[in-house]
């Protein structure tokens, strides 16, 4: 058990996240970024599982075969694409991430891939991380294009060029047209 560790390990996790929230133009939104994770049944799970590598919900998912943590966490966090999903037809159906929260699950990645790997850290960890555990079937096709355009990007451009492109999408008509331009 090691609360202290796990609460110094989600919060350096949020200040990231909420540093290139307002990178990218959603500095509010960033203010309250994983709050679920300080509550009982997540930050205790965390304190449990806690490894300082990786997420404890993995851990707790070899453990029990669910992560009762992470349900809680991603019912409650738009930032996920698991928040995104529906059933139709008794099929999961992924739905078109509105591109605020988005902008969110692309600042969580990096952050993510920063805490975890400390040193080892490099600007295509993000991406690397994303195709190593890509999301087929539970992703938007469109959702899909563009988070990996934007992980793309911070690979080619660096953080900071990476960060003021992001900032100027607010829709994705806008990286329709981004598309339209490169061509």
């Amino acid at each position: 058990m090691h609360p202290i560790k796990h609460f110094i390990t989600i919060t350096r996790h949020r200040h990231k996240v909420m540093h290139y929230c307002f990178k990218v133009g959603i500095g509010f939104q960033g203010l309250f970024h994983d709050l679920s994770k300080y509550s009982f049944k997540e930050f205790w799970t965390g304190a449990k599982y806690y490894s300082g590598k990786r997420s404890p919900n993995s851990i707790e998912r070899e453990s029990k075969g669910y992560s009762a943590a992470w349900l809680h966490h991603k019912g409650r966090n738009k930032h996920h694409f698991e928040y995104w999903l529906d059933i139709v037809e008794n099929q999961y159906i992924p739905i078109q991430i509105p591109i605020r929260y988005l902008k969110e699950s692309f600042c969580d990645r990096i952050a993510a891939c920063k805490v975890y790997k400390k040193k080892d850290y490099t600007r295509y960890s993000a991406l690397e991380y994303y195709q190593e555990k890509k999301t087929k079937d539970v992703l938007h096709p469109s959702t899909e294009i563009v988070l990996k355009t934007w992980l793309g990007w911070i690979c080619e451009f660096g953080e900071k060029e990476a960060f003021k492109k992001v900032k100027k999408i607010k829709t994705y008509q806008d990286m329709e047209t981004y598309f339209l331009k490169i061509k």
